[in-house]
């Protein structure tokens, strides 16, 4: 069994091979230690002049390995937890993103940042978050998130040994242990990738959108849109209310949040008319409410229904039974979609 954490590990040994500009920076990431999440376990051992220990400030990483791509290497950063990626936006967001446009195209940036996040573990208010949605629409820098559809170490060598442009890797916690799920894996669904067209402005796509249904269910009656973690959740939720309720969903995961291209989902939402967004970052002012907000743009009264699920706009609590309450659960994923077909 091929779990996330083993796919992302062999994408980076893989990385590391193929390419000598490929660089590995972050906290407690040499052997034997090998990281908090063992992402980068063996690699030290096996790279030891391209797999550097840091001090603890993900400012100063950041910056170094923002210098490192200008002059030409490809570096890898792992932020030990993705709560901190609030102490790199300076870096990222007013340097990193805009250094292509600022000169004329001459120089890139090819930087990779690796974020864990998500809760459900008990780590607190200060380690469970998921912030990813602070960096979406940074004009200039690409945001990934893998789940365990298809192969997400492919997704990740990718972002590095292709990609011109600073990109936020987001790798929710609890997708690390899940096996990975290729085609054939899918008994109960039939599974279809969409590529990405590239029209995101200045930059081109890198990951794919999947589009699960039901085997032998009747046509959906409702769109769920959602990525990483929650993806899977929705997953668990569409045999639920197709055995249960009989309530058939089409699901579409992308793994390229932005540049974002909304056409997959628009596509979905004009053959079932209903759409829910599903995300375990807080509600307010989200990527699922962006995503309904450019479906009732595009689709205008074609739009029957739309809702969004998401964490309350609370931090997140170390206690298991208010974490749970917090964060949006298989059970709330279930009563909102039968509410909107019946």
């Amino acid at each position: 069994m091929v779990t996330v954490l083993d796919s992302l590990n062999s994408a980076l040994r893989q990385a590391l091979t193929l390419d000598a500009r490929v660089y590995l920076l972050g906290e407690d990431i040499l052997d034997p230690y090998g990281g908090a999440f063992k992402v980068t376990r063996g690699l030290s051992t096996e790279f030891p002049d391209r797999v550097l220990t840091t001090p603890i400030s993900e400012a100063g990483i950041v910056g170094v390995a923002i210098g490192m791509a200008l002059r030409g290497l490809r570096p890898v950063v792992e932020i030990m937890f993705g709560d901190f990626i609030t102490l790199i936006a300076d870096q990222v967001i007013n340097h990193a993103a805009k250094f292509r446009w600022m000169y004329n195209d001459q120089v890139r940036t090819p930087l990779v940042i690796r974020v864990p996040m998500g809760g459900r573990r008990g780590y607190g208010p200060t380690h469970s978050q998921t912030l990813e949605k602070l960096f979406l629409g940074v004009p200039g820098l690409r945001v990934l998130a893998p789940s365990v559809i298809g192969n997400p170490g492919d997704l990740l060598a990718c972002a590095i040994l292709i990609g011109d442009d600073p990109t936020l890797f987001v790798e929710n916690k609890l997708l690390y242990l899940l096996p990975v799920q290729k085609k054939t894996d899918l008994v109960d669904f039939e599974l279809n990738t969409v590529p990405l067209d590239g029209r995101g402005v200045g930059q081109k796509g890198i990951g794919v959108t999947y589009l699960l249904t039901v085997r032998g269910a009747p046509p959906p009656v409702l769109t769920l849109a959602s990525y990483g973690y929650m993806a899977e959740l929705a997953r668990q939720a569409m045999l639920k209310l197709a055995y249960e309720y009989e309530v058939f969903t089409e699901l579409v995961i992308p793994t390229q949040l932005a540049p974002f291209e909304i056409e997959p989902i628009l596509a979905s939402v004009r053959r079932t008319g209903r759409l829910l967004t599903i995300e375990e970052g807080s509600l307010s002012l989200g990527w699922g409410a962006e995503i309904v907000a450019r479906t009732v743009e595009a689709l205008g009264a074609g739009l029957q229904a739309a809702r969004r699920l998401a964490a309350l706009d609370l931090p997140v609590p170390a206690s298991g039974p208010l974490e749970s309450t917090v964060l949006p659960s298989l059970e709330n994923l279930v009563e909102i979609a039968i509410k909107m077909v019946l």
